[in-house]
């Protein structure tokens, strides 16, 4: 499970992130409301855990332009036992509250509970032209052939084909695929690209995968 946590109270932030690490999970953490929003939008999340009261930008507002692009999980903690804000951060689009101070098996099983409930909304198989991918049975076909993919070239193909549309750095595929922060000096997006051109886009038509160049224009002439 793959968490972030927007939360300007230090030790609340240190006691989260160290209890999820411990359960296994990849936790992000942003102390203000400006940071917690860009890395909420930047990257996928299986859940937020998201402070109403932050400098920079109120969880509200966080939450209210997260809804205009992604539907990621939302656990919104607050100190202010009120049923007005309660009710403010449902509608503005939270999945669940909690009130300070809490229990962390509590929001554990809360999250845990929210990401399941997100995994049910999720397409179990994605088509794009003649590309058919069935993210249950981790296979994929272009028309009637089965396409033979590694687990992690199938994973690569699986963001891929969710961000379709999307211009995905080497940066933003080495976090989503590998879970792991981008060395420069590493190829091995590239390699894995190569290889995953080879094994859906070579001997098919039409071509899916596409590498924008700096300072190339997609939109009128694709560049490869």
């Amino acid at each position: 499970m793959k968490v972030l946590i927007v939360e300007d109270e230090v030790k609340t932030a240190e006691y989260l992130h160290k209890g999820l690490t411990e359960q296994g999970c990849a936790v992000d953490v942003a102390n203000d409301g400006i940071d917690g929003q860009h890395l909420a939008l930047q990257h996928d999340y299986d859940v937020i855990v998201l402070d109403v009261m932050l400098p920079g930008r109120d969880g509200f507002s966080v939450l209210r332009a997260l809804r205009e692009v992604k539907q990621t999980p939302v656990l919104m903690l607050t100190a202010r036992d009120r049923v007005e804000d309660r009710i403010k951060g449902l509608h503005d689009g939270a999945d669940d509250y909690l009130v300070k101070p809490f229990s962390f098996l509590e929001l554990l099983a809360r999250l845990q509970a929210l990401t399941r409930r997100g995994r049910t909304q999720e397409p179990t198989q994605i088509r794009l032209s003649n590309l058919q991918i069935d993210l249950i049975a981790r296979k994929a076909w272009r028309g009637a052939t089965r396409i033979d993919l590694t687990a992690k070239e199938f994973s690569l193909l699986a963001v891929l084909a969710r961000r379709q549309g999307e211009i995905l750095s080497k940066t933003a595929i080495a976090e989503l695929v590998w879970d792991m922060n981008f060395d420069s000096n590493t190829n091995v997006v590239e390699v894995a690209i190569k290889r995953l051109r080879a094994k859906i886009d070579a001997a098919f038509t039409p071509k899916l995968l596409h590498t924008i160049r700096p300072g190339c224009r997609p939109r009128r002439q694709p560049c490869r």
